[in-house]
């Protein structure tokens, strides 16, 4: 079973939100980590798009210069086509995003 893995390196996402991941044949994200690059708190936001948001955290406080795993140990989140992974912070230029998923998964 052969399988694309790809990944999303965002830097410095902000108070506008950044498109980590869109949908296309059921992708599988297999791992997002978000890290505060600050020497100040902020709250982060991941959600798919979908008729509106479907929040995977929300106002998640994320320490100075500290890093938080939002998926772990084998979890997966599939992605119809369409939808729409995003990740926002509450302050400007605050935050790195590292995704990894599947692109187009075959049998």
């Amino acid at each position: 079973m052969a399988q694309n893995f790809r990944n999303n390196l965002q830097s410095a996402v902000g108070t506008g939100a950044a498109t980590l991941v869109t949908g296309a044949d059921y992708d599988a994200v297999i791992g997002i980590r978000l890290c505060n690059i600050l020497t100040s708190t902020i709250e982060v936001d991941v959600y798919i798009v979908n008729s509106g948001n479907k929040y995977l955290a929300k106002g998640v406080v994320i320490p100075p210069n500290s890093a938080i795993e939002l998926i772990q140990g084998g979890a997966k989140i599939v992605l119809a086509s369409g939808d729409v992974l995003e990740a926002v912070s509450d302050t400007a230029s605050s935050l790195d995003v590292i995704c990894s998923y599947i692109d187009t998964i075959s049998s």
